[in-house]
């Protein structure tokens, strides 16, 4: 769903841009109350792994294919204010690097995949957990739910963004039947890849996904016919969940984001995507401009002068994935130290043993 540029006007990309640069700017402040020791290290893994799997497309019907988006999924990993922040570093790193999605409509994408996804998909997973038992499969089947819906969406979205300025004289019924049409279906491949994403993770270190914190029920015990909570054991606390490496969680996603990208991205499919084959088919991609880093060495997700395919594609997946990591890891690194620096210190009488 990468808007190149041409499909909206001027006027309404710049509008969208400054929608989409007041959403990131809140994503900042309200990352720095979601980061901490836990979701910090593991938050530009979220994006590099969102980057691997985009380039993951799968066939959704004749002809048209589809890939993940990302918001649903990084918002219940890390958070909905980091998750837009993780959505919002793949798409400039694509913009910039692989001349995927426009620039001057890159408001229109961070706005339509890294802030109506996230924004849709967290407020129904929240509300999915409030009626659904406080288990992990819970969580695991309100991140499938979520993921499905983020989907269309989105794809309601750039909808009514075309109908305000687009540039090509299209009825909206049919662009708005086309796009929710095919990305029904692309959702399902959302959901499931969100849902399998998410299981994996509470499998091995529920403390880290974010949302399925405070997922723990205190024991109950009928005393009288009443329920009351039962007292807990005096035994050891066990170590606090940030004291617990992460480093083995890390590096198995950095190996398998890599490994999707570098490799597995060979056998994707070439078919276009839900955006581009309804675009084609109904004509929105009439005035589509040339991109402004159509000369990237890694334009289009290849390396330029390397003449084997697999090996230019692999080439590109890897340096993106990296690229994405370190980005995405000194943005969050930076903002979880402003965390801390912001933290006051607690007052000199309050550490005073009375």
């Amino acid at each position: 769903m990468h808007v190149p540029d041409g499909f909206i006007d001027a006027p309404v990309s710049a509008v969208t841009g400054v929608v989409a640069a007041g959403a990131v700017a809140v994503g900042l402040r309200g990352a720095r109350r979601e980061l901490d020791e836990r979701t910090a290290p593991l938050a530009g893994l979220v994006a590099a792994f969102i980057f691997a799997v985009q380039m993951l497309n799968f066939p959704v019907a004749a002809g048209t294919s589809g890939h993940l988006l990302g918001g649903a999924l990084a918002a219940i990993l890390v958070g909905p204010y980091t998750g837009v922040l993780c959505v919002t570093v793949v798409l400039l790193m694509q913009g910039i690097l692989f001349a995927d999605g426009g620039l001057t409509a890159l408001g229109v994408n961070v706005l339509d995949m890294g802030v109506v996804t996230v924004v849709v998909a967290y407020a129904l997973f929240r509300g999915l957990l409030k009626v659904l038992p406080r288990t992990r499969r819970s969580v695991t089947v309100a991140s499938f739910v979520s993921a499905l819906v983020s989907v269309p969406a989105a794809a309601v979205a750039f909808t009514l963004v075309y109908w305000v300025g687009g540039t090509t004289d299209i009825p909206i019924g049919k662009v708005f039947t086309a796009m929710v049409g095919v990305h029904v279906l692309i959702g399902i491949g959302e959901a499931l890849i969100t849902a399998l994403t998410v299981g994996a993770v509470i499998a091995v270190r529920p403390d880290l996904v974010h949302g399925a914190r405070g997922l723990a029920t205190t024991l109950k015990l009928r005393v009288d016919g009443e329920l009351v909570d039962a007292p807990t054991a005096a035994e050891p606390a066990p170590a606090p969940a940030a004291a617990r490496s992460h480093r083995g969680l890390w590096a198995t996603g950095l190996v398998t984001a890599l490994v999707l990208a570098g490799f597995v991205s060979y056998y994707a499919s070439s078919s276009p995507d839900g955006l581009e084959k309804v675009a084609a088919d109904q004509g929105i991609d009439k005035k589509t401009e040339e991109h402004a880093a159509k000369d990237s060495p890694l334009a289009d997700y290849g390396v330029k002068d390397v003449a084997d395919a697999r090996l230019s594609g692999g080439l590109a997946g890897i340096i993106g994935v990296g690229a994405t990591v370190v980005v995405g890891s000194g943005v969050f690194y930076v903002l979880r130290r402003r965390r801390a620096q912001d933290t006051p210190e607690a007052p000199a009488h309050d550490k005073e043993t009375v």
